[in-house]
């Protein structure tokens, strides 16, 4: 049984093989987490506590999980306890967030939010609905002539490139985001 089919039965695990971000953890019988769920783990190295959030990518039976760790794994030892959280990783979402650079698990990197009560959204869920997404026709000028004149990029859209080795894909990648950022102040 997972957590899931009986969301009350939150128990911790424990730690039982690492190797290097892939981490074995293992549960009571009955209280497995569901694969995405977010398990958290304290890690003390040089007096300094850490949490290092992980993320359930496999259930490999005898009430065992393996999971991914989010954060190096120094310090970690088998027998650590570990706190299953009942949900996924989430992430702050909305014009808070908008400016800020984040971490894989929703951390700001370059300042501390100033809105605390933050929403905060699973990093895995069900994309909306198609019928309720909005079309846009907005070309996204880039101010580079030749992409806007061939191949211009809709607003809020997605395009792929492609090229061989050496064709200059990096050099044209880094002048987009240059003129991105000085032009329009980010995207």
């Amino acid at each position: 049984m997972t957590v899931t089919e009986n969301p009350t039965n939150l128990k911790d695990g424990r730690v039982v093989a690492i190797a290097g971000p892939v981490v074995d953890v293992e549960f009571p019988r009955g209280s497995l987490p569901e694969i995405n769920t977010a398990l958290e783990m304290t890690v003390s190295v040089d007096g300094v506590d850490t949490v290092v959030v992980s993320e359930v990518a496999q259930q490999i039976g005898d009430s065992r999980v393996r999971v991914v760790t989010m954060k190096p794994t120094d310090g970690l030892r088998r027998g650590t306890p570990v706190r299953n959280t009942g949900r996924g990783i989430t992430v702050p979402v909305g014009d808070a967030v908008l400016g800020h650079v984040f971490n894989v698990i929703g951390e700001p990197l370059d300042s501390p939010l100033t809105d605390a009560n933050v929403e905060r959204w699973e990093i895995h869920r069900e994309p909306p609905a198609f019928d309720t997404l909005e079309p846009k026709a907005l070309v996204f000028p880039t101010g580079i002539k030749v992409i806007d004149l061939l191949t211009p990029y809709l607003s809020g859209g997605k395009i792929g490139l492609f090229g061989g080795a050496g064709v200059g894909k990096t050099v044209l990648i880094q002048e987009m985001i240059n003129r991105v950022a000085s032009q329009h102040g980010g995207v």
